[in-house]
């Protein structure tokens, strides 16, 4: 690898490093024609950093130069950065250099907008046409759709992209016109919504038709920043369930805003980034679409925010304890579901295992139920106390007692910048 190149890789990887939405998953991609790679057999693998983002794939921008000037992004036009930019080929070289090697799993490309839209978009297709294309390069590929770029480039991106996504950016529309008066929502749901429709176009071909192109088989995704403005967890929930119903979307990811300016707008630099904050969505993300609850019932008008000191499932939990106890023995498994300390996976085998006679404290420990949450309720074969003797603050306490939360730790100072 030249010097120049390495610069570049230093320069682009590091600017990509703020995109979360970088997992990789559902491709059924295989590997045909003797190529390269395997998205299939050998999944994408993740590492992920101690906050949790993302570094598997070969994570990089294609330049970061941008017309725009959005003040939370470290490669707006006003920012005193170092600037570079890969031509196409040099993507594709790195891509299969890094694979062959082993280095790498899949390509996640991004990139700032130079010109316009079209320019740019133009230039990730032909960087993605020429890996599956030329160097039948079958590996994972997530590919960020440029807001504002041609159907007919979005539509052709589509059929050589395992996954595309496009950042909301903001949770809502003021707060991205606020630091970003140049963009706007319609500018992501316009691209979101035609992707949409392909998918949906290709799947219906596929019944009638034995052989149809894939088109984005891994779907798509977005990402907001959090904490950079001051939406309430529930301004950003809300906004999630909506893109989740209306644009069959894989994932939202959250990214808690990390500060990289002196813009009065937005925290100061020195200030932790809200990663328990991220957590806690992230924990609400997946009530909504693995437990059945519908995101009122967590987030509404009485309780705007996600409590920081217990997870959203404890804490619906606590704000309905007429719901409680829960007969392990006999209930709904949608209502198991709803028990703190109890996932998807123990839930199914509670169900299963309660065919073959009630069952006790020590099964449901063997299960893998986090008993010493689950204990205040339910009520099973052997249960020692009835939970209505104590009071949501006293249960509480009780778990909190006995919790080893690593997130505890956490300084949360950023909240305080909009109270």
């Amino acid at each position: 690898m030249s010097e120049r190149l390495r610069e570049k890789l230093s320069i682009l990887a590091d600017a990509a490093k703020y995109d979360v939405s970088c997992s990789s998953s559902g491709s059924d991609r295989k590997n045909t024609n003797k190529g390269v790679g395997n998205g299939h057999h050998s999944g994408i693998c993740h590492t992920y950093t101690e906050d949790g983002r993302c570094v598997s794939l070969l994570k990089i921008l294609l330049t970061n130069h941008c017309i725009f000037d959005c003040a939370y992004c470290v490669s707006r036009k006003s920012n005193d950065i170092q600037r570079a930019a890969f031509t196409v080929d040099e993507v594709v070289e790195l891509t299969m250099n890094f694979y062959r090697r082993n280095f790498i799993e899949g390509l996640f490309l991004s990139s700032g907008i130079f010109k316009n839209a079209d320019y740019t978009m133009e230039r990730l297709l032909r960087v993605v046409k020429k890996l599956r294309l030329e160097q039948n390069y079958n590996g994972y590929i997530h590919l960020k759709t440029i807001p504002g770029a041609s159907d007919e480039l979005i539509h052709e991106a589509g059929l050589y992209a395992d996954r595309m996504s496009i950042n909301l950016e903001m949770p809502t529309e003021t707060g991205l016109k606020l630091l970003a008066p140049d963009k706007s929502h319609k500018d992501v749901i316009k691209p979101l919504g035609f992707v949409q429709n392909q998918i949906v176009q290709f799947k219906e071909e596929k019944k009638l038709i034995k052989s149809v192109p894939k088109f984005v088989p891994a779907g798509q995704s977005t990402q907001m920043v959090v904490g950079a403005t001051p939406e309430t967890d529930k301004e950003i929930m809300y906004t999630a369930d909506a893109f989740y119903k209306n644009f069959a979307l894989r994932r939202v990811y959250y990214s808690g805003y990390i500060p990289i300016s002196n813009d009065t707008r937005m925290p100061v630099l020195g200030t932790q980034p809200p990663l328990l904050r991220e957590n806690r969505l992230y924990q609400t993300d997946w009530l909504m679409r693995f437990y059945g609850f519908k995101v009122q019932e967590i987030l509404n008008d009485a309780n705007p925010h996600l409590d920081i000191d217990i997870d959203p499932k404890l804490s619906w939990a606590l704000r309905n304890l007429q719901h409680f106890p829960v007969d392990i023995n006999t209930a709904p498994y949608r209502m198991i579901l709803r028990i703190p300390g109890i996932g998807v996976t123990s839930a199914q085998k509670i169900v299963q295992a309660r065919q073959f006679g009630k069952l006790h404290i020590y099964q449901l420990k063997n299960i893998g139920v986090a008993y010493s949450r689950a204990k205040h309720f339910i009520k099973c074969a052997d249960t020692p106390f009835q939970m209505k003797d104590f009071q949501a603050t006293q249960i509480k306490a009780f778990i909190l007692a006995e919790s080893q939360s690593k997130y505890l730790k956490t300084a949360t100072n950023q909240l305080i910048l909009f109270k």
